[in-house]
């Protein structure tokens, strides 16, 4: 039985501004990465999302859901290394009413067929905060082993946190 499609990927539009802002004031989201906390006025997300469209080191998608056309996260892959034929990935459901139905699975899927058929990637990794479960879960669902603990790497909500290191190869 195949599954259905929840989500696409696009390009990022000028106008997705106006949705993720509001993702980057969430302190919820906030808790669930990796990255610190920091304020941002929609003119800095304005031009964060311009010059994302702009640039082309990394691979920074919107996901939207199929039928209604809604923007609700990006899924991205960084920090490329051509040579290696490897990158960083990244998925955020900025939307909490898409949480836990499959759209970030849907969404990581389409991103990891992309890296590894698309781009010819050969690995594919990912750093996840300890104590984001829901994002372990969703990494070990789609293969993704589990391959070390980077100690105390960042420090959050005033203590620091240990993120897990994730890897994915293409046909393992």
């Amino acid at each position: 039985m195949e599954n259905k499609q929840l989500v696409y990927l696009r390009a990022l539009e000028p106008d997705d501004y106006k949705t993720s802002i509001a993702w980057r004031k969430d302190d919820k989201i906030w808790s669930l990465l990796g990255g610190p906390k920091y304020f941002v006025s929609e003119e800095y997300e304005r031009q964060w999302v311009i010059d994302t469209i702009h640039q082309t080191k990394d691979i920074k998608l919107a996901i939207c859901t199929v039928g209604e056309n809604k923007y609700i996260g990006n899924a991205y892959l960084t920090n490329i290394d051509w040579i290696n034929r490897k990158a960083e990935s990244h998925i955020l459901i900025g939307d909490h009413d898409y949480w836990g139905h499959g759209y970030g699975t849907d969404a990581y899927s389409q991103l990891l067929d992309f890296a590894f058929n698309q781009r010819n990637l050969h690995r594919v990794q990912a750093l996840v905060l300890e104590d984001n479960i829901a994002s372990q879960k969703l990494h070990e669902k789609l293969g993704f082993v589990k391959e070390g603990i980077l100690r105390d790497s960042v420090f959050k909500d005033g203590r620091y946190k240990s993120q897990i290191v994730y890897g994915l190869v293409k046909n393992q």
